[in-house]
């Protein structure tokens, strides 16, 4: 941009009105030159046509005289010459009539000193025998003349008859057509002076009183800002075509590079985007969930002379802050987790404590077993079949949540699932961990009659497809996993709808932050390639593995 400053800075400016004015003197000086030079060439050709034809019948006229015969054919009659060549001048618009004998002397002429002078021939062919228009130049003196040859009654070449008239050479008669042309150069430089002064005042009433320099810059500083900022920013006109988009939108929308002109139906966008962009779905900071991104979308609509005349929307890639934001949701679970284990350690502590006071020593040994071996078992049934220790330990965290909320969590005896992909074992922890809430959340208040099934298992050939409960079926390695509860489930037509950002089935619940853990449980499925689907009451995901790119603990 300094650039741009030094250059208007270096340049005399002239205003919009003067470039008008500018440009229409020079188109008008242009056309009047053209015009003057074609109007001179066609006056030119015009003149030596008429003249030139005029001038031959004289000429001819003259050597058709039988005195000029005569006069060429006896030396010592030549004076008649004289008399018929000043009759034919007199009566004609020719300026001189002359003729000569064969050895192209002039016999006659108006000048009495250019008697016995040679007559110039320049391009004639008439000592040929051939009559001959053209330009001839003597003594500096330009003419138009014909050359008739004078014949004997024998047909023998007698002489030559040349009548001319004065010729203005281009550069007088331009010299006498100047005022004229300025005349006309002054009266169009007026009108031209004239409109270009409307024109001007039209044209910056349009771009709002700004000079081409200053258009100039603002569009140079436009597009250094739209390509600049790190959010993406995408304009539409108000029949909803794409007028602007920078990088950061088109890499957000995954907008192809002719984009421009186009609508956002002829782009594919998703229905949500489209709603947002498009202003059906109104308020500010719209969160919309992409294939693979969340981004929040911030919509303006544009006014001109009160009339709608499109947006402007800046957009912002929130995907790691929502990722954050589920990992603090994930942290109050494992903290609620941890609250119903110290409560429900905290009954078994009162137990034993009151059988203490009791001295009922054989009794404490018998419950302190009991408790025990309740939650070995309980862990040992979950690491038997979840060999990923942050998956297990999830597992377990739920079970005793469910435990203290009355209904009973359990892993199904079909499920096996061996060591994991760090980044995998990451996913399915969050996915997981969504969807058992989910299901939890789903039988509260149910009591022993409320129940969460979980299965867990690992398909496809290679390290995935040879570990344990591995089907060992044909496709991609991949992990399955199944959420069933014993809740009323999910309506047909809403298996769609829970997926998206604030989409709640709870109607007693807080707006905030409902309605993220499923919408963030797609989005960590379809980054990874996989899916997740719902049927009633029954959750399945899908997470490919590539052991290759995340380097896969072996077992």
């Amino acid at each position: 941009m300094i650039s741009v400053r030094h250059r208007l800075r270096a340049r005399p400016r002239l205003t919009l009105a003067g470039q008008f004015l500018v440009l229409q003197l020079g188109l008008i000086v242009v056309v009047l030159v053209v015009i003057a030079a074609v109007t001179v060439a066609q006056a030119d050709a015009e003149f030596r046509r008429a003249e030139g034809g005029r001038l031959l019948s004289v000429a001819e006229t003259v050597a058709a005289q039988d005195a000029v015969r005569v006069g060429l054919a006896d030396s010592r009659r030549q004076g008649i010459l004289m008399t018929a060549a000043e009759n034919a001048r007199s009566v004609s618009s020719a300026s001189t009539v002359e003729i000569t004998g064969t050895d192209r002397r002039i016999l006659t002429a108006a000048d009495p000193r250019r008697i016995g002078a040679e007559l110039p021939l320049g391009g004639s062919d008439v000592l040929a025998g051939r009559s001959w228009i053209g330009i001839t130049t003597a003594g500096g003196h330009t003419s138009l003349v014909a050359h008739v040859p004078v014949f004997g009654e024998d047909g023998r070449l007698l002489g030559i008859v040349s009548a001319g008239r004065d010729y203005q050479s281009l550069t007088e008669r331009i010299a006498a057509a100047a005022p004229q042309m300025l005349a006309y150069l002054g009266i169009a430089s007026a009108l031209g002076a004239l409109g270009s002064y409307l024109l001007a005042r039209r044209i910056k009433r349009q771009t709002l009183g700004l000079e081409p320099e200053a258009i100039t810059a603002l569009a140079e500083h436009r597009e250094a800002m739209l390509h600049g900022i790190r959010e993406g920013v995408l304009g539409l006109d108000r029949q909803g075509r794409v007028t602007l988009v920078n990088d950061t939108a088109r890499a957000l929308l995954r907008l192809p590079g002719d984009a421009p002109g186009r609508t956002l139906g002829e782009l594919g966008v998703e229905p949500r985007l489209h709603e947002v962009l498009s202003g059906r779905s109104a308020g500010h900071d719209q969160v919309v969930f992409t294939a693979d991104r969340v981004l929040t979308l911030n919509r303006m609509p544009l006014m001109t002379r009160g009339q709608y005349a499109g947006s402007v929307t800046t957009m912002r890639d929130l995907t790691e802050i929502a990722a954050l934001q589920h990992q603090l949701e994930t942290t109050r679970s494992a903290t609620d987790t941890l609250r119903a284990q110290a409560h429900e350690f905290s009954n078994h502590l009162h137990v034993i404590a009151g059988l203490v006071e009791l001295r009922e020593y054989p009794e404490v040994a018998r419950y302190v077993r009991g408790v025990s071996g309740a939650h070995t078992e309980r862990a040992a049934e979950v690491i038997s079949k979840i060999a990923d220790p942050s998956l297990a330990a999830l597992l377990i965290a739920k079970a005793s949540l469910a435990a203290e909320q009355g209904a009973a969590l359990r892993v199904t005896a079909g499920s096996a699932l061996g060591p994991l992909p760090e980044t995998l074992s990451s996913d399915l922890v969050t996915v997981v961990g969504n969807l058992v809430d989910n299901a939890l959340d789903a039988v509260r208040g149910a009591g022993r009659d409320g129940w969460v099934e979980i299965t867990l298992t690992e398909t496809g050939p290679g390290p995935s497809g040879s570990g344990p409960g591995s089907s060992g079926s044909a496709g991609p390695p991949e992990v399955r996993l199944t959420v069933r509860d014993s809740g009323p489930g999910v309506a047909p037509e809403l298996a769609e709808e829970i997926f998206r950002h604030g989409f709640t089935t709870k109607a007693t619940a807080p707006a905030a932050g409902r309605g993220l853990g499923l919408a963030i449980t797609r989005l960590v499925c379809t980054r990874r390639g996989g899916s997740i689907t719902v049927d009633g009451s029954v959750f399945t995901a899908r997470l490919p593995r590539d052991d290759e790119r995340e380097g896969a603990v072996s077992p």
